[in-house]
């Protein structure tokens, strides 16, 4: 039913300078693998068909490393490295891109991917956040509460209350177990928030939510928030939160960007990187 994912990735990852002047935050390193590459495994899982990835002109590292390197192949069959060629293969997944010509917001960035989707209801996955489940993946937990609930399912994570004026806050109605209705979003709260869970990097939407973004007024430094849009259109349909299950790391957070690669390494999902 949820087939198409927009993966946003045009931003200027301003939270990790300096090396995001020559690095893009999508292809910070974990384990031998790209931040991105972990999101692309999490869509698969979740039976996404076919990914969107929004990029500037920067972002140019990114569509190499989903692409073919046949003088790296040739390299390793030379050398007899053969056992290394299946560290090179591409995600069986169809992935395209499309560029943002300004650093807009994350609503005009999903505006982009309107003909992508088409009539279909799409996943929005936020590179800056991995989030690891031994359970269900994070994503299709969504899908299935979209499914179930018939609207909008956003990724919820109860934090701590100095945490919250960094993110989203939702003003939630309690259905059941971690399942809410959401009756409005407020961005960043510098006061007091409506509740003490926040939005986190996933979404799945109907397609509806397009024709409330193309009516968003520009906000703060001129920028399309998504968050306006979703509010907009939370009176005339519903929209759920759903606390998800897992471990959740915000990989501009040097903090949890470290304990992110001592579980992955400790769950031997390391690459070993002296064999070369």
């Amino acid at each position: 039913m949820v087939k198409k994912a927009i993966i946003p990735a045009a931003g200027y990852g301003t939270r990790n300078l300096p090396i995001t002047k020559v690095l893009p935050k999508e292809m910070l390193p974990i384990c031998g693998r790209p931040a991105i590459d972990y999101l692309v495994e999490e869509a698969i899982s979740s039976g996404i068909e076919q990914i969107l990835i929004i990029v500037s002109r920067s972002k140019n590292m990114i569509l190499d490393y989903f692409d073919r390197s046949p003088e790296l192949e040739a390299h390793l069959k030379a050398k007899n490295k053969d056992s290394l060629s299946p560290e090179l293969l591409i995600p069986n997944i169809h992935i395209q891109y499309v560029r943002q010509p300004n650093a807009n917001g994350l609503g005009d960035a999903i505006l982009l991917g309107r003909n992508f989707v088409g009539n279909e209801p799409f996943a929005v996955m936020l590179p800056d956040e991995i989030i690891l489940s031994d359970q269900q993946a994070p994503l299709l937990q969504l899908i299935e509460t979209f499914k179930k609930c018939k609207g909008n399912a956003i990724g919820l994570k109860a934090m701590n209350l100095s945490e919250l004026k960094k993110y989203g806050v939702v003003k939630p109605q309690f259905l059941q177990d971690k399942l809410y209705q959401l009756k409005h979003i407020v961005e960043k709260p510098q006061n007091e928030a409506p509740s003490n869970l926040a939005v986190i990097g996933r979404y799945v939407f109907d397609p509806k939510i397009f024709d409330y973004l193309t009516g968003v007024q520009p906000g703060v430094e001129g920028e399309i928030q998504l968050t306006d849009a979703i509010n907009a259109m939370i009176p005339q349909s519903n929209s759920y939160g759903l606390e998800i299950e897992g471990q959740r790391f915000d990989i501009a957070n040097t903090s949890d960007y470290i304990k992110l690669i001592n579980l992955i390494y400790s769950k031997g999902n390391s690459v070993n990187l002296l064999e070369d």
